[in-house]
């Protein structure tokens, strides 16, 4: 579903200064190494699945470069100057073989729940739809009944009168844009990851996202989530987290869909269940033109 620019500019004003009353905990930092916070327990888990796989590959590689030190020291022309003319050994080619097996049989121990986790979907207790488009996201609550957009601040789709007089322009980091940012509730430096409209989810709730594409492979990922899912058209996948701290979170698609795909980021916002619900009841009068109070009378 598509909005136009009038609208988005509305929504973009709707939501704002209220909005954004929170820290922003999930975004990428200048001149970092290694992963974003862990927000949720599949987080954790791929974190410290990598960490074990980090020091297995670390000894393994320390003891390769070790036996290539001795062969060097060893076995080179000066010192061995008549190489031995054996062609097999059978204990060693044993060992070489058994090892790997057992290094990888143990890799799986721990990879493969963790994997299990991910794909075995849960009950929902906020269950999203989101589909992918070039080049933006597009969101439906689906037991609410309403759904809204998703544009990077910046691109065209975002501009209104006001950012052309101040000099704004479409997918530029200007000092315009980074005020347009500011007046939106974001930081200067959020320019590619800051959207108009944000998913809102509240904290410690199971979230259900159906994932679909609506013109090309597009893939919904926040990394501080532990979750990434390609949307791929004609085709539903899911994805699931728990987020356990408040806060603003940021990712980008992460299939290379087009000459925008740069463009393409998204921003979740964890509140409280209280903040949620007077969030669902603005949002339903603003998307669905529902006001929240509205009763439907008996046909009786």
């Amino acid at each position: 579903m598509k909005l136009n620019s009038s609208l988005l500019a509305a929504a973009a004003a709707f939501t704002a200064a209220p909005a954004f009353a929170a820290e922003t905990i999930g975004k990428p930092q200048p001149g970092l190494l290694g992963f974003q916070p862990a927000a949720t327990e599949l987080a954790r888990d791929l974190q410290s699945l990598d960490h074990l796989i980090l020091v297995i590959i670390t000894a393994i590689t320390l003891f390769v470069v070790g036996l290539i030190a001795i062969v060097i020291v060893r076995y080179n022309r000066r010192v061995n100057p008549n190489p031995a003319s054996f062609t097999h050994n059978s204990p060693l080619e044993v060992a070489w073989t058994i090892i790997p097996i057992v290094i990888l049989v143990f890799i799986g121990a721990f990879s493969l729940p963790v994997l299990f986790k991910q794909q075995e979907i849960p009950a929902g207790e906020v269950h999203i739809k989101v589909t992918g488009y070039q080049w933006y996201w597009g969101y439906e609550y689906t037991d609410e009944g309403f759904a809204f957009d998703s544009y990077m601040i910046g691109q065209p789709a975002t501009m209104d009168d006001e950012d052309e007089k101040a000099g704004a322009q479409a997918y530029v980091n200007s000092d315009a844009m980074r005020a347009k940012l500011k007046r939106m509730g974001y930081n200067e430096d959020e320019f590619l990851l800051a959207t108009d409209t944000q998913v809102v989810i509240p904290v410690n709730k199971v979230v259900v996202m159906d994932v679909t594409g609506a013109d090309v492979i597009h893939s919904w990922t926040i990394p501080a989530f532990g979750v990434k899912q390609d949307a791929v058209p004609g085709r539903i996948a899911q994805l699931w987290f728990k987020a356990e701290k408040e806060g603003i979170y940021f990712g980008q698609c992460s299939e290379l869909c087009g000459k925008d795909h740069a463009y393409m980021p998204i921003t979740v916002k964890v509140v409280s269940e209280a903040e949620y619900a007077k969030w669902l009841n603005e949002a339903k009068e603003q998307y669905a033109g529902t006001p929240a109070a509205l009763t439907v009378a008996s046909a009786d």
